[in-house]
C-alpha cells in the first residue's frame, strides 16, 4: 500500500476460499436503512458459505447479537441532532474524525484478525477514522457504495426537488452555497467541512474497492473519487425465486416510498388525473403528505388513496393487486431495493429516467421509462397499460427473468468473493 493510504506493513496471508474471516462494518447493526439490511443478507449468505463473519457498528440497545458488541464505540445521535451545545460539537467532532471509533476498530481487528473488512455506510456515526487502524495491520478494506456520500456532502445529490452534481469532483462550497442539507446554511457547512477534510486528509485511502450498485453511480464515482481505478460495479440482490409472482395483470396503479418532493408522487397524481378510470394508491409517509392529499383531492377526487405507513407484508400485497407500480422520481435513485422486489413478483415499474433506474427497467421490455417530471408521458404510459392489460403481464413476467438472471444472490455472492480475492491477492 501507498503512504497515501496510510499503509504499514504487509497485507495478511490469503485465507482459503471456503473459509475466510470477514468483518462486515456499518454504522448500524439492525435493519435500519437498505445499507444495513444488504449487510446482514450478505452476511448470512456468507455464513452458509462456510466463512467466518463478524461485526462492527455503534452501540445500540437494537442492535443484533454480535460477538465483538462489548468493544463497540458509544451510540452516536444524529437525527434529531443534539439540542445541547455540547451535544452538537461532540457530534461535529466525531463526523470529521471519531478517535473512539477508531480505538475500538483496533481491538476488533486484533481480536478477530479479519482477512478482509467489508464497510457500508460509516459516514457520520463512525466515521473513516476506523480505516486507519486496519491500514496498519494490513488488513484490505472494501467498501459498498449505498449512496453518492463520497461525491456529495449530502449524500443525495439534491438541489432542492431536483437533481444536482455541482459537488463531484471537489467543489464542496456548493454545499453550503446551495444549502442543500434541508436548507440550512449551518447544516450544510458542516458536511461540506466533512467532505472536504476527508478528501484533503486522504481518509478513505484506505480502502481497496469501491463497490457500485448501479453504473450510473459507478461513473459518479470515477468523476468525484481520488482512485477511480479502485471502482467495480456491481448489482444489488434479490431472492426472486423465493417471490411468488403475480397471477393476472392487476387493477390500478401503486406508488410506494417516502412522500418528499424528489419521489415525485405529484408527478404521479398528476398524471393519473390525465387519465380516464385510473386509480392510484399511495403508500409511505413524509414531509409532503399533506400537500399531496390536498392535490390529489383537487385534481383526481376519489381516484387516489393514501394508506400511510405499511409494513413488508402489505407491499407485497399492494403490489401484487397493481396494474403496475410507479417510481417517479426526480432525483438519481441508485438501485433501490424496493424496484427489484416489485419486479420480482412479476409487477412491472413505470420509472423515471434517471440515475440507476433504467439500468433496471428496459422500456417496452421490462417495463416502462418516461422522462421525469413529465406528467403528460406518464398518463401515456398509464393509459398503454390501462388499455392492454396482457402488456402489464408481458412486461412483468420479463422483469422477473431479469431478476432471476442478472441479480441472483449465488451470482452476486461469486462476484464479490471475485472482488475480495482482487484485494486479498494484493492487486
Amino acid at each position: 500500500m501507498s503512504a497515501d493510504d496510510h499503509a504499514a506493513g504487509q497485507p495478511p496471508a490469503r485465507a482459503s476460499e471456503a473459509g475466510l474471516r470477514i468483518l462486515h462494518v456499518d454504522k448500524f447493526l439492525r435493519r435500519q436503512g437498505g445499507a444495513a439490511g444488504y449487510m446482514l443478507d450478505v452476511a448470512q449468505r456468507q455464513r452458509d458459505q462456510g466463512h467466518r463473519v463478524e461485526f462492527f457498528a455503534m452501540d445500540h440497545p437494537d442492535n443484533q447479537p454480535a460477538t465483538y458488541s462489548h468493544l463497540f464505540p458509544r451510540h452516536v445521535q444524529t437525527d434529531p441532532a443534539p439540542t445541547s451545545l455540547r451535544g452538537r460539537l461532540d457530534t461535529t467532532a466525531t463526523m470529521l474524525w471519531s478517535g473512539r471509533a477508531a480505538k475500538a476498530m483496533a481491538a476488533v481487528a486484533d481480536e478477530f484478525r479479519p482477512d478482509v473488512v467489508h464497510v457500508h455506510n460509516i459516514y457520520h456515526q463512525l466515521s473513516p477514522s476506523i480505516l486507519r487502524p486496519l491500514a496498519k495491520r494490513g488488513v484490505p478494506v472494501v467498501m459498498t457504495v449505498h449512496d453518492y456520500k463520497p461525491v456529495c456532502p449530502s449524500y443525495r445529490m439534491l438541489d432542492g426537488d431536483g437533481p444536482c452534481e455541482a459537488c463531484v469532483g471537489g467543489r464542496f462550497w456548493e454545499a453550503p452555497k446551495r444549502r442543500c442539507k434541508d436548507g440550512s446554511l449551518g447544516a450544510s457547512a458542516v458536511l461540506a467541512v466533512e467532505s472536504a477534510l476527508h478528501r484533503w486528509s486522504r481518509a478513505y485511502g484506505p480502502i481497496r474497492r469501491f463497490i457500485s450498485p448501479s453504473r450510473f453511480l459507478a461513473a459518479m464515482l470515477e468523476r468525484g473519487l481520488l482512485w477511480p481505478d479502485r471502482v467495480r460495479q456491481l448489482n444489488n440482490f434479490v431472492d426472486a425465486a423465493g417471490i411468488a409472482p403475480r397471477q393476472g395483470a392487476g387493477e390500478g396503479f401503486v406508488s410506494i416510498g417516502r412522500l418528499s418532493g424528489e419521489k415525485g408522487v405529484d408527478t404521479a397524481i398528476r398524471a393519473v388525473a390525465a387519465t380516464p378510470t385510473a386509480t392510484l394508491t399511495v403508500a409511505g409517509d413524509g414531509p409532503a403528505r399533506a400537500h399531496l392529499e390536498a392535490l390529489a383531492a383537487e385534481l383526481a377526487p376519489d381516484r387516489v388513496r393514501f394508506v400511510g405507513h405499511v409494513t413488508p407484508a402489505q407491499v407485497v400485497e399492494l403490489n401484487r393487486g397493481a396494474r403496475a407500480a410507479i417510481l417517479a422520481a426526480r432525483w438519481y435513485e441508485n438501485m433501490p431495493l424496493s424496484v427489484l422486489e416489485t419486479l420480482a413478483a412479476a409487477v412491472p415499474m413505470i420509472v423515471t429516467d434517471l440515475g440507476g433506474l433504467p439500468e433496471l427497467v428496459e422500456d417496452g421490455v421490462d417495463g416502462l421509462v418516461v422522462p421525469a417530471d413529465d406528467p403528460a408521458a406518464l398518463a401515456a404510459a398509464l393509459s398503454r397499460l390501462q388499455a392492454d392489460p396482457s402488456l402489464s403481464g408481458r412486461l412483468g413476467a420479463a422483469g422477473r427473468r431479469r431478476m432471476l438472471t442478472h441479480h441472483d444472490p449465488d451470482r452476486h455472492l461469486a462476484e464479490l468473493a471475485s472482488i475480495y480475492a482482487e484485494v486479498l491477492d494484493g492487486r
